[in-house]
């Protein structure tokens, strides 16, 4: 027996799964999916096949053309769900499971017609990473593990389905429902599996790349995002051609938890994204950066999580930098220094945590998710890049790229391949401590820029009076002025706030980074005026990257905490499972 990711009963001694075939039936009433899941081996095997499942009905079990065997379903651990042990006869090539998923599955996330744009029709969408493929599909829920797959989605009539996958038709059933049939040609891991189904349109954007979203918002988002074949095209020049064939994206109601996931075919985006003025749409240089970094080659369980994250957020400034200039580089950074910082200061009493080779063994990934495999893995990455050069170090990236190519691995493969074709550049900027020692070390790189550092000093000048000019004001763009935000003080008086209202209206910013750091101001500054829009945003939305600090601003005081307290006892059952977590843990940390 040997299970190489703590975060799977996946065995690598048992049959490995090449391929899925899903049937899924998407029941809104029940808020379940009614699903047959079909395993195909890459060589037949034979006896012990342990699976991932967590709060699944397993139905039944059996060969195809040979009928029922043997199956247990075992004890639930609160981290893995339950193992399901399946006896294969000799020299099985695949294995069926009918089964049906729990109504709180984490995966999946029901939304009532009131909860969406159009208000008419529910919703459901998927979100798999961490560790929650197995809340939808019973599989072998590791990175290491990676499957082709084709489904069949039957839902009701008026409704359409998309997937991390390429559609091959649909049509209407007798009874009246819809059935969309999709393929992946290419090997996933089970986390990038994706499905969303609710009332849909689409807008093609370019040859190879199409927004879909609901009726109500559609126009919205193509606008908003009609330049992302420019930044296909700049990725392509970091990384090579575009392995996915399409570059897809869906924009999802509120409560989606995250800013975007990679799903491959299938980007999901939240909708606060919509900032209508195109100052967010880098974001999308992210999502799309993890076709390369993340989804082509892959960390091979979330203890390895900054060989997905790190890469794509170094890649991610690269591309602003072909699009934006020097400077809009060094705001990126400037802004992920904030994130940086705050990830470390929560785990200051969990250091282990703050290391990019994280040992994991008992604890759940989502607890330990964080903005440091993002930022101080990129910071090693743009280590290594300053260290060997810009020519020689995009050489190594496409070798790396071609060495892995979807294949999913560890921070010693990488090592030993960065060893390899770059000698000496892991010991030249320490790289262990990076890996494998808690906080940032003291020779991390640096980010300037003359802008960047005009914001930084005029921010600290507050306390002395220094304020910006009106036509400081005036010409700022939405990214400085977030940075701007960003490095005020944090304990700002309630005049204070009024004068930050006032000279840059922000209560009625569309761009939410800079509405939810504003509000974050005001709510640690228990400035009354700003409650009704701090009520609003965290009932309508569900991202945890803004959850996390307004909750926590609110905890600064006895009249904010009842209010935090009071917006959650009515918003949480709008938001999405990990989110609700987030918020749970920041208030039980609230002063009595």
């Amino acid at each position: 027996m040997r299970r190489p990711d703590p975060h799977s009963y996946y065995d690598s001694t048992q049959p490995k799964t090449r391929r899925l075939r899903l049937k899924l039936g998407v029941d809104f009433a029940e808020k379940r999916i009614d699903g047959e899941a079909i395993l195909e081996f890459g060589r037949p095997g034979s006896g012990s096949l342990d699976l991932d499942t967590k709060g699944l009905e397993i139905r039944s079990v059996h060969v195809p053309g040979q009928g029922p065997i043997p199956w247990e379903l075992g004890e639930a651990d609160p981290i893995l769900g339950n193992r399901l042990r399946i006896q294969l006869p000799p020299d099985a090539q695949e294995v069926a499971i009918a089964y049906r998923t729990a109504p709180d599955a984490m995966a999946l996330q029901w939304l009532e017609p009131e909860q969406t744009e159009g208000k008419v029709a529910p919703y459901l969408f998927s979100q798999c990473q961490q560790i929650h493929a197995r809340t939808m599909v019973p599989c072998q829920d590791t990175p290491t593990v990676r499957v082709s797959y084709q489904a069949e989605v039957t839902v009701p009539d008026g409704l359409t389905a998309v997937m991390s996958a390429g559609p091959t038709g649909d049509e209407r059933t007798r009874d009246g429902r819809r059935v969309f049939r999709f393929a992946m040609p290419q090997p996933i891991p089970s986390y990038l599996l994706a499905l969303a189904v609710g009332r849909l349109e689409s807008r093609d954007l370019s040859p190879r790349a199409r927004v879909w979203a609901e009726p109500e918002t559609v126009e919205a988002a193509a606008w908003e995002f009609a330049g992302v074949e420019d930044m296909i095209l700049k990725a392509e020049g970091l990384f090579g051609p575009y392995p996915w064939d399409r570059y897809d994206m869906l924009v999802l109601p509120p409560s989606f938890p995250y800013g975007g996931m990679e799903n491959p075919r299938m980007t999901f985006l939240t909708p606060t994204l919509l900032a209508g003025d195109r100052s967010l749409v880098d974001v999308v240089a992210h999502e799309l950066a993890h076709s390369w970094t993340g989804n082509l080659v892959t960390n091979a369980g979330m203890e390895h999580f900054w060989l997905n994250e790190g890469f794509t957020v170094w890649a991610e400034r690269r591309i602003l930098r072909i699009l934006h200039g020097e400077d809009a580089a060094a705001l990126g950074w400037a802004t992920g220094q904030k994130a940086l910082e705050e990830s470390l200061a929560r785990f200051k009493d969990q250091p282990q945590l703050t290391v990019l080779r994280m040992h994991l063994d008992g604890v759940d990934p989502d607890d330990a998710f964080s903005s440091i495999p993002y930022e101080k893995g990129a910071r090693l990455v743009a280590a290594l890049e300053r260290e060997v050069g810009e020519e020689r170090f995009l050489r190594f990236l496409r070798e790396y790229m071609d060495a892995f190519r979807f294949t999913s691995i560890t921070t010693e493969q990488f090592c030993t391949f960065a060893a390899a074709k770059l000698p000496g550049a892991l010991e030249a900027v320490d790289a262990r401590a990076y890996l494998d020692r808690p906080g940032m070390p003291a020779t991390a790189p640096e980010f300037r820029s003359v802008q960047l550092d005009t914001l930084t000093v005029l921010a600290e000048s507050w306390k002395d009076g220094g304020r910006p000019s009106l036509h400081q004001i005036a010409s700022w763009k939405p990214s400085e002025l977030l940075v701007y935000l960003q490095k005020l003080p944090r304990d700002l008086s309630v005049a204070d706030c009024a004068w930050l209202d006032e000279h840059f209206h922000l209560m009625g910013r569309g761009n939410h980074e800079i509405l939810v750091e504003w509000l974050t101001l005001a709510a640690a500054a228990d400035y009354e005026p700003a409650f009704s829009k701090i009520r609003e945003v965290l009932t309508r939305v569900g991202r945890m990257k803004y959850l996390r600090p307004l909750y926590g601003a609110l905890g600064r005081h006895a009249r904010t905490r009842t209010l935090a307290r009071e917006i959650f006892a009515a918003a949480s059952p709008g938001y999405h499972g990990l989110s609700r977590r987030v918020v749970q843990s920041v208030l039980e940390a609230y002063a009595a």
